[in-house]
C-alpha cells in the first residue's frame, strides 16, 4: 500500500524509496549468511574433484543466475566443461522474455538428462517465487540424479526451498513495483550468488592472499596484472615475474613456486597434490626447502 500512487511521486521521494528496498535487500543476505555458509561447504565438498557446477533459473533469476556462473571463468579460471547454465528459453532468455519459457518443466528434465547430471554436480536453482516450474523441474531431476541441490528463494515455505538440500531464504518483502522482482528480490539474489560462488572459489584455493591468482589474461590489463601480483607475492623484479610467467605458460600460480625457486616440474607436483591450493603447495615447499637446508 506504500507505493501505491509512487508514480505521482517526486522524483527524489521515489528514489529514496528503492534505495530503501535496496539496503533493506542486503539486510536480507545478511540475515541468511548462515544458510549461505552451509550451502558453500556442500558445494566445496562436490566439486573438490571433477564435479560440475550448474546454475538454473527462468526470467530475472535466470539470468542473474547465469551472470554469476559467466562469471566465474574470466575471475578464477573455473573450467568451461564444469560449468552448466539452465535458463528457460535458452541463450536467447538473456535478452528477451521468452513466452511460457518458465513453464516448460519438460524442458528443464531433458537438460538435466541430456548433460548427464549426476552425484558429483552441484544444482544452484534461483527463483523468487519459490514456484517456477522449470526451475523446480531441474532441481527435483538433479535430485533424482543424485546431484546436490541448493534453492534460493525469496519467498518461504515454497517448494524450491523444501525441496532443495541447502536451502536459501532471502525475506525480501514486498517490492515499490508490484511483481518487479528485479528490484529488492534480484538483488538480494545478486548478492547471494555472488557471495556463494566466491566463497565456493575462495574454499577452492583459486585465491591466494586476497588475489585472483586463477585469473585469464583475457586483455592487456590483466596480463599486467597477473605481473603485478607475482612482484607483490614474491618481492621479485617485474623482468623475473615476465619470465616466470613465460616458463609457466601464463600460470600465476606456478610461476610463484618458480619465483620461490621452485622446479617446473616439482611445482607441477606440488600444486596438483594440494589440488591447486598455492598456499598449501607454497608451505609443502618452503617446508621441505628448510628441511633440506638443516640436513645438510
Amino acid at each position: 500500500p506504500r507505493y501505491t500512487d509512487i508514480d505521482v511521486w517526486e522524483p527524489a521521494d521515489i528514489l529514496d524509496a528503492m534505495v530503501e528496498g535496496q539496503f533493506a535487500a542486503v539486510a536480507a543476505v545478511r540475515a541468511a549468511l548462515g544458510p549461505i555458509e552451509r550451502a558453500a561447504a556442500a558445494i566445496e565438498a562436490r566439486l573438490q574433484d571433477s564435479g560440475r557446477l550448474i546454475y538454473a533459473g527462468a526470467g530475472t533469476s535466470g539470468r542473474l543466475a547465469v551472470q554469476d556462473g559467466a562469471e566465474l571463468m574470466p575471475t578464477f579460471n573455473w573450467p568451461r566443461e564444469r560449468l552448466l547454465l539452465f535458463i528457460a528459453g535458452g541463450d536467447r532468455a538473456m535478452v528477451q522474455a521468452i513466452e511460457g519459457a518458465e513453464d516448460e518443466g519438460e524442458q528443464a528434465t531433458e537438460l538435466a538428462r541430456h548433460h548427464l547430471v549426476d552425484a558429483k554436480d552441484v544444482l544452484v536453482a534461483v527463483a523468487a517465487s519459490g514456484t517456477t516450474p522449470f526451475t523446480l523441474a531441474c532441481v527435483r531431476e538433479a535430485r533424482l540424479r543424485g546431484a546436490l541441490t541448493v534453492g534460493i528463494a525469496n519467498n518461504a515455505d515454497t517448494p524450491l526451498l523444501m525441496e532443495s538440500d541447502q536451502a536459501i531464504f532471502l525475506r525480501t518483502g514486498a517490492e515499490p513495483i508490484a511483481g518487479s522482482t528485479r528490484m529488492n528480490a534480484g538483488t538480494a539474489q545478486r548478492v547471494t550468488l555472488n557471495l556463494l560462488s566466491t566463497l565456493v572459489m575462495i574454499r577452492l584455493g583459486r585465491v591466494y592472499r586476497g588475489l585472483m591468482v586463477d585469473v585469464q589474461a583475457a586483455n592487456a590489463k590483466l596480463a599486467n596484472r597477473k605481473e603485478e601480483m607475482l612482484v607483490y607475492l614474491t618481492g621479485r623484479t617485474r623482468e623475473d615475474a615476465q619470465r616466470a610467467l613465460a616458463s609457466a605458460n601464463g600460470s600465476v600460480k606456478l610461476a610463484v613456486l618458480l619465483l620461490h625457486d621452485c622446479g617446473v616440474e616439482r611445482a607441477r607436483t606440488l600444486l596438483s597434490e594440494a589440488r591447486g591450493n598455492l598456499r598449501i603447495a607454497v608451505d609443502r615447499y618452503v617446508e621441505g626447502a628448510s628441511k633440506t637446508t638443516i640436513s645438510r
